[in-house]
């Protein structure tokens, strides 16, 4: 089920009014998905149905991105800040606790939910904030670089090069390691997120100071990355497993920076896996965890 939802979210600024997008489905303990910066919460869309056969599955789009509004004026898009938005978004629908999985920003967002007890379990897909200064400005100029290319192609020629295996590679190879498995309406969808997103350059504007550098204790952690992400490199994994001792720490192989479109049911599995009790998870995974 597609809907909006307005609330007010209690954050460092004062009390705040906001209008998030998100999606429900399937029956089972809540799993809360968040999405990268410039992307929208179909991004998704290819683990979904795995996933809500166990799960009862809430895909949000961030604020400023998808359909969600952006943040009210003068109001940073700052992690406390999407933190908090999220935590009363949470409220707002009665998930207490929900198991909560992220990928890149949203996997950094996950992190925080999990550090301040907000989650009962956490998997994040290559999160952000676990690189170095010179890793950082490579992944913000490739970032940059994706959104004046999406704002300046005409939608003819989107819809043209995404019909073809070629142009979708061309369209999205930063981020996927298989484009051509993706849809070309939903290269069309993503593109126009990104050309779009109203939150893009104040959420890259406040991941400058970004590190995260706290552990995650109490709660399962698992930390997963595609050994063909080209945009945080996989060698970022080996770090948050330093910052986080607890995590479990899962190679997805083949797999790009947005991993569900690579392989769907690997990455289900690795987030059911996650939001089950550690002994079976690791017992169940145990394939995949391995260096980096």
């Amino acid at each position: 089920m597609s809907a909006t939802l307005s609330f007010t979210a209690p954050t460092e600024h004062g009390p705040q009014d906001v209008t998030l997008a998100y999606a429900r489905v399937g029956t089972g303990e809540p799993l809360l998905l968040l999405h990268g910066i410039g992307h929208h919460r179909q991004a998704w869309d290819p683990v979904v149905d795995i996933l809500a056969t166990e799960r009862e599955v809430i895909a949000v789009d961030l604020p400023g991105f998808g359909e969600s509004a952006p943040l009210p004026s003068g109001l940073p898009h700052d992690l406390p800040t999407t933190g908090a938005v999220l935590a009363a978004f949470c409220a707002e629908l009665d998930l207490d606790r929900p198991h909560v999985a992220g990928n890149s920003l949203g996997g950094l967002l996950a992190l925080e939910l999990g550090r301040t007890r907000l989650a009962r379990s956490v998997t994040a897909l290559s999160p952000a904030g676990f690189w170095t200064r010179t890793e950082r400005r490579y992944a913000f100029g490739v970032l940059q670089g994706m959104r004046r290319t999406a704002r300046s192609l005409p939608l003819p020629l989107v819809e043209r090069l995404s019909r073809t295996a070629l142009g979708r590679t061309a369209l999205t190879s930063t981020i996927y390691a298989r484009p051509g498995r993706r849809s070309p309406e939903a290269v069309v969808a993503e593109t126009l997120a990104l050309a779009h997103a109203e939150g893009f350059a104040q959420t890259l504007r406040a991941g400058r100071s970004v590190l995260f550098t706290h552990d995650v204790p109490g709660i399962p952690v698992t930390v997963a990355w595609g050994s063909r992400d080209r945009l945080l490199l996989p060698r970022q994994g080996v770090r948050a497993k330093r910052v986080v001792p607890g995590a479990r720490l899962v190679r997805l192989p083949g797999c790009g920076h947005v991993p569900m479109n690579d392989d769907p049911a690997l990455v289900a599995r690795v987030l059911l896996d996650g939001s089950r009790p550690q002994e079976a998870s690791a017992a169940s995974t145990s394939f995949s965890t391995v260096g980096l």
